[in-house]
């Protein structure tokens, strides 16, 4: 039965369906071109999509049981309405409070500050980078050891375990007020780590800051998916799947400079000041986009202006906050082994964001050792990973929509998450192409801007590639994009995590040509045959998922 006023409702883990909905819909206005539809319809496809979301509905049991009693007993009409079950929904497909209607300017303005948010947490991760062998100076850290390496990709690692937690907390509390809290606990911690004294301080306020920036990481995708059709979303996911690859770049990059004309401290203290800036930003433009929360807070504001009961078909029967947040930290992991499109993606993901992370740690002492360049000047060629991410990500969000709608139109205007891998096939080649270019002309010392070529293309790759790869997750999992996204961003970050670890041994025994020919190896078997695959079954596994929801 629907929650009564005050009561606290999470969504369901209970596979049912909208059985019996009542006869009162709040919010909604019948219409020749607007049948009665279920609350979910505004936000997804069919009824069938509603039966795999978990969502809660109508306990039939208990409906039954009113009906017995109170509601078939002659009743005053005051005490009939007062038990009367209302559905809140959208208000026809038009309304304003859905996040998918505000103005353009609107949504790329949120758009943007959740990027932004998205883009400050990788950058903290390898700004550091060129001031390592500072900081390991005044923290008595040894020189080139593995400890000196988790100094830095221990940021990394907290990716793996912060969207456990955020993402589904942002579906208990709605995607604001968790990028908004979230962002405070990176500031914080971000700034302890410039009054670390120890290795230790060091690793710990590492971690924890990296733990408050995976947030963004794994629902910044979900704002994106809430507030974007699908054919409008590859411009938007573009710009927002730039963040993590840009970010991770643009750090050592401005890191070099400083490391070179400042103390080490002032790496940590500039993120800081750009995050307090930009958290300012985040109170002024953000506002909640999570539909279901949303409705929540609109049946919860009429159940207390009025005697009424009404609910959304988002809400549970009176699960425990714990239970549901248990469920939630649980399902990322759930896909991980029960998705074959995350399994697979999140491999592939996993390869890509460790060669760029191994990219990170060694391109300072490629061009110092190998050219001769100061860690100021040698901070420059991270430029080419950068601007081969923005080229891949924009130029590959325009292929994105008009390959997507193109063939939309041509399956009589019905879209499938398949229709954005197409633009995979050919962005994958990228990876391995670059990679041996930059392996093999650094190794042979030859002019400095053929190993940036290199790098300028498989980072075209990194970027076109995980846009289309994000996409066809939010397409996929509508809903559940956050779950499905954080199990990517979980897994990715481990590699993440562990390349470095282990990128002086792997150079100093293979040297950078047939060390980067391995990487090709890994990302040509793995990437390439991957959109093809599920270009061809990805229908059917979407099937037989009981987690995927399309929109059309």
């Amino acid at each position: 039965m629907p929650q009564p006023s005050g009561a606290m409702a999470f969504p369901s883990t209970d596979h049912t369906t909208l059985n019996s909905v009542p006869d009162r819909i709040e919010g909604h206005n019948p219409s020749p071109n607007d049948p009665l539809r279920t609350n979910g319809e505004y936000l997804f496809a069919s009824n069938r999509d509603l039966e795999k979301l978990d969502l809660a509905t109508t306990d039939n049991s208990t409906l039954h049981e009113s009906e017995s009693g109170s509601l078939d007993t002659p009743s005053n009409s005051t005490s009939e309405k007062s038990k009367e079950a209302i559905l809140v929904q959208w208000n026809g497909p038009e309304d304003p409070d859905n996040p998918r209607n505000w103005s353009k300017k609107r949504r790329w303005t949120v758009t943007l500050v959740v990027s932004l948010f998205t883009f400050i947490s990788p950058l903290a991760s390898s700004i550091s980078s060129p001031a390592l062998p500072q900081i390991s100076s005044d923290l008595n850290i040894p020189p080139g050891s593995i400890l000196e390496n988790m100094s830095l990709s221990i940021f990394v690692l907290a990716y793996a375990l912060g969207p456990l937690f955020w993402g589904p907390l942002s579906e208990l509390c709605g995607r604001l007020v968790i990028l908004q809290v979230s962002n405070i606990w990176f500031l914080v911690f971000n700034s302890l780590c410039s009054l670390a004294k120890t290795p230790a301080q060091m690793l710990v306020f590492r971690f924890l800051a990296g733990f408050g920036g995976a947030a963004p990481q794994s629902i910044g995708g979900g704002v994106v998916g809430d507030l974007w059709s699908p054919e409008e979303r590859g411009m938007a996911m573009s710009l927002y799947s730039l963040a993590p690859l840009v970010g991770p770049s643009t750090g050592p990059l401005v890191g070099g400079w400083i490391a070179l004309k400042s103390r080490w401290q002032w790496v940590f203290w500039s993120v800081s000041i750009a995050d307090g800036i930009l958290q300012v930003a985040g109170f002024v433009f953000l506002r909640e986009t999570y539909g279901p929360h949303i409705l929540r807070k609109k049946a919860q504001a009429l159940r207390k202006s009025s005697d009424r009961n009404y609910y959304t078909a988002f809400e549970a029967s009176g699960k425990h906050w714990s239970t549901y947040m248990a469920r939630g930290m649980l399902k990322p992991i759930k896909f991980l082994f029960t998705e074959p499109i995350v399994q697979v993606f999140a491999l592939y993901m996993a390869v890509l964001y460790g060669v760029l992370y191994l990219s990170l740690t060694t391109f300072v002492q490629v061009f110092t050792d190998l050219y001769g360049e100061n860690s100021g000047i040698a901070g420059i060629h991270y430029l080419a990973i950068a601007l081969g991410s923005t080229v891949g990500g924009q130029i590959g969000a325009r292929f994105l929509n008009t390959i997507y709608r193109r063939l939309k139109a041509r399956n009589g205007g019905v879209g499938t998450p398949e229709m954005r891998l197409p633009l995979l096939m050919v962005s994958a080649t990228t990876l391995p192409v670059g990679l041996l270019i930059y392996g093999w002309t650094a190794n042979a010392r030859l002019f400095w801007l053929i190993p940036d070529l290199g790098v300028f293309i498989y980072s075209i790759g990194i970027g076109g590639n995980w846009t289309c790869i994000q996409t066809y997750l939010v397409d996929n999992y509508a809903l559940h994009a956050a779950s499905a996204i954080a199990g990517v961003v979980s897994f990715r970050a481990l590699a993440g995590f562990g390349f470095p670890l282990f990128a002086d041994q792997m150079y100093g025994r293979l040297g950078y040509g047939w060390g980067n020919s391995i990487l090709a190896l890994i990302c040509l078997v793995i990437g390439c045959p991957a959109p093809f695959i599920f270009y061809r079954y990805g229908p059917q596994l979407r099937a037989w998922s009981k987690a995927t929801s399309v929109e059309q």
